[in-house]
């Protein structure tokens, strides 16, 4: 039996012994990973360790319920597979992101933890090792199937419980907008050159179209992360795996969750390639692609106040200079673009792991869900805080927006079809030189009649060219 030394405790692997920290309830090979990886600092998020011990107690209730657990073991082993995903232990999983890229010694981080507060739950000497890490927790279980598995499990729920909210408030949010403009005519942009007439309201439902069709990408890279790799073990065979056992645990974990997942159509697939995270985080990188779109356009026609654009207001939230007094930024869509940046890189490491699947085992999977989770936490924010922050506030100023509008050269664009295409850049140019509008510059050329001139220049029916009388 292990003996205990002084602010430390000796523990047994394959390899041999090791000192412990005596307060902690993982063993051996967590610490040796501690002192092998010293990397970065960064941890696996709170909702990877959460599916963790989901996947384990469901485990720990299949192999009571098949007769592979004594009952008082799997019975232990399921209380401290809870507390994993409760958060109790979360300062027993020490392990840095940048480790063996199979993710095993993270799996071993968590059988050891669920093990050794097994014991104590048992009343037993933690580090004895009468609940075993591998024979009792990770039992019918690899380490080449869990991870996978609890990447997919903390994926697939933090998309449903945080990142498709957090965009439906975005989109409802913009929708509420476009309402709102409606009614606002402003000149549109082309090349950041004035271009003819559009309502502020179309302008901001193609930017609730664009969440919308975000929403759609995500949603559709979502059913690939309901495939778990549980019952594959090793290299996809299923040795060493009781059967039907993988697909009871899926039920298990699908009933908790409310997500149905299920055990993947084909082992080697689940094990070698980690195509659905890939496809997850291409989704999210395309929502933020138009995050980043949205929020430089909300700040651009925001611009001013004085020496602008200045067709948008935005809520004023803090003051934006150090030296310049009064002086406020668009803090929120700076925010968000950075969100978006960073994303943006997040997606370039998870697809550089995609490529990473080697024969039977894909072996960059921490650091795909390292920066996939961490893509989805921070989009959500992003989305919520341009939302409640930035475009709930939105207000516009609309007789400058008309007024620039009317000051278009690109007015021009309806007298074509009547004077000619080379008259009408003609008329523009004269617009320019004199400073005049091309509406006055018409009048004064008598290209058209009253009535004609009235209908021609009318800015709203040119944001609606298709629309009856």
């Amino acid at each position: 039996m292990d003996q205990a030394n002084g602010d430390f405790r000796i523990e047994k692997d394959s390899m041999g012994e090791m000192k412990v920290p005596a307060w902690a309830y993982y063993g051996a090979q967590t610490q040796r990973a501690v002192e092998n990886f010293p990397v970065s600092g960064l941890k696996f998020s709170r909702g990877f360790i959460s599916a963790l011990g989901l996947l384990k107690r469901g485990c720990a209730e299949v192999n009571l319920e098949m007769g592979e657990l004594k009952e008082e073991t799997g019975k232990a082993i399921v209380e401290a597979a809870q507390e994993v995903v409760d958060g109790k232990l979360d300062d027993h999983f020490p392990l840095d992101v940048f480790q063996t890229g199979s993710g095993t010694t993270t799996n071993m981080n968590a059988n050891e933890v669920i093990a050794n507060r097994a014991i104590e739950i048992l009343g037993g000497q933690i580090g004895s090792k009468s609940v075993h890490p591998n024979d009792h927790v990770n039992r019918s279980q690899s380490s080449n199937d869990m991870i996978p598995s609890a990447c997919h499990v903390a994926a697939r729920r933090e998309i449903q419980v945080d990142l498709l909210p957090a965009l439906l408030r975005l989109q409802n949010a913009l929708g509420s907008k476009e309402k709102e403009f409606d009614g606002i005519i402003k000149v549109g942009r082309t090349h950041l050159m004035d271009a003819t007439p559009v309502r502020l309201g179309q302008v901001f439902g193609g930017y609730r179209q664009q969440i919308e069709y975000g929403v759609e990408r995500v949603r559709k890279g979502m059913s690939g992360l309901e495939e778990l790799a549980l019952g594959g073990t090793a290299v996809g065979t299923g040795l060493n795996s009781t059967p039907g056992f993988a697909a009871k645990v899926c039920e298990k974990v699908s009933g908790w969750t409310e997500i149905p997942f299920c055990e993947a159509k084909n082992h080697f697939e689940a094990q070698g390639a980690r195509d659905a995270l890939a496809e997850s985080s291409a989704a999210i990188r395309t929502v933020c692609l138009s995050l980043m779109k949205i929020a430089n356009d909300i700040r651009f026609l925001g611009s001013g106040p004085r020496c602008g654009l200045g067709e948008l207001r935005l809520p004023a939230l803090q003051p934006g200079s150090s030296i310049m007094p009064g002086k406020v930024n668009p803090v929120i869509p700076e925010v968000v673009t950075q969100v978006a940046a960073q994303v943006m890189g997040n997606d370039l490491a998870v697809a550089m792991g995609a490529q990473g699947g080697h024969f039977e085992l894909n072996v960059m999977i921490p650091v795909m869900i390292h920066n996939l989770l961490h893509s989805i936490r921070i989009t959500s924010s992003a989305c919520r805080l341009l939302a409640d922050r930035c475009v709930d506030g939105l207000e516009v100023n609309a007789e400058h927006a008309t007024s620039l509008a009317e000051k278009s050269l690109a007015l021009v664009t309806p007298l074509a079809p009547i004077i000619g295409y080379d008259k009408a850049a003609e008329l523009a140019k004269k617009a320019q030189e004199t400073g005049k509008t091309a509406r006055e510059v018409a009048h004064e050329m008598g290209l058209l009649t009253p009535e004609m001139e009235e209908k021609v220049f009318d800015l709203r029916k040119m944001t609606e060219p298709g629309s009856p009388g």
